[in-house]
């Protein structure tokens, strides 16, 4: 009897063993993509490693080339020199549209495209709708993630997740449009994929960040937000250097702030970028609307990026006694 209780304890405490290490790896799982970071920048276009390593900031989202082209591309000892210098270095990924500058582009696309390239953005020359669960885009956007780990990138940023709305608009004609539940699953698989392909490559953390499109949270059944390291937003408070009339900031407080809340909700940052600066200095109108942007983004626990108001993220927007 004594052999049968002592060999009874024995499986128990084999058990309970096990059992702490699920339920410690289950929470590591939940908090890995993670991040904790004061404050961040976005530049994409002449980017100077250099500046932004001693910049103060502490995460940097930069395209993975100096000019968007292969020859362009930043060596793994630049990606490095950021990294010992204390920068996460994030790389942008366009994950929704195709751009005719990346090496994956071929000429014949703009006459002969492939089944799954659809309309050119009318804001933005050169890009491309895709329906991007199609298994050949898929295979691009692995290429450019083996690019991007290679050089060493800490992670990426995806734009263009708000893409699973154009293809559920009707009002688009692309072929028949999708339920929206329908395209916003597939968008989802589709960072899911991302995340999974990336992280099955590098030993260490690999931070995947969307970019917009946090609607999508909607039709999630948590795998998303678990999966995701943090979310980041434009224009949510402002539409460049206006404010969003009452009709548009009413449509914001319901359905995109409360998804980028939930993401909170998770111990996970909420990136925030307004193309708020004029560029006329911190002074006078400017530097009134600047505050009054960082003082929304802050008090909902964002973190904010003050952006020069061209778009063209080609400087690293340095705001002495502001930002970093």
């Amino acid at each position: 009897m004594m052999r049968n209780k002592l060999w009874l304890i024995g499986i128990l405490i084999v058990i309970g063993i096990v059992l702490k290490g699920c339920i410690k790896y289950s929470e590591n799982e939940s908090a890995s993509y993670g991040l904790k970071v004061k404050n961040w920048a976005y530049q994409l276009q002449n980017a100077d490693l250099n500046e932004i390593a001693t910049s103060g900031f502490e995460l940097v989202v930069i395209d993975y080339s100096r000019d968007g082209s292969e020859q362009g591309k930043y060596t793994q000892e630049e990606i490095q020199k950021m990294k010992d210098s204390g920068v996460i270095p994030i790389a942008y990924l366009s994950i929704g549209e195709a751009e005719d500058y990346r090496f994956y582009w071929k000429e014949e696309w703009y006459t002969n495209p492939p089944k799954w390239l659809g309309k050119e953005n009318p804001e933005w020359e050169g890009n491309y709708a895709v329906k991007y669960w199609d298994e050949e885009w898929k295979a691009i956007l692995h290429t450019y993630l083996d690019k991007v780990i290679e050089q060493g990138f800490s992670g990426v940023y995806l734009d263009k997740v708000d893409e699973f709305e154009y293809w559920a608009d009707p009002n688009n004609g692309e072929n028949a449009s999708l339920p929206e539940d329908e395209s916003a699953r597939r968008m989802i698989d589709l960072i899911l994929d991302i995340a999974s392909y990336s992280r099955s490559r590098v030993d260490g953390e690999f931070y995947i960040i969307p970019q917009n499109g946090e609607r999508i949270l909607k039709y999630d059944n948590g795998t998303l937000l678990n999966t995701v390291s943090g979310w980041a937003a434009e224009d949510l408070f402002y539409n460049g250097t206006e404010q969003w009339n009452n009709e548009d900031m009413n449509w914001i407080l319901e359905n995109r702030l409360p998804y980028l809340d939930i993401v909170l909700s998770k111990g996970k940052p909420v990136f925030s970028v307004d193309y708020v600066d004029d560029g006329s200095g911190y002074s006078g109108v400017n530097k009134k609307r600047i505050d009054d942007y960082r003082e929304k983004a802050m008090s909902r626990g964002y973190i904010p990026y003050v952006a020069i108001s061209d778009r063209e993220l080609n400087e690293l927007n340095i705001i002495e006694g502001v930002q970093p």
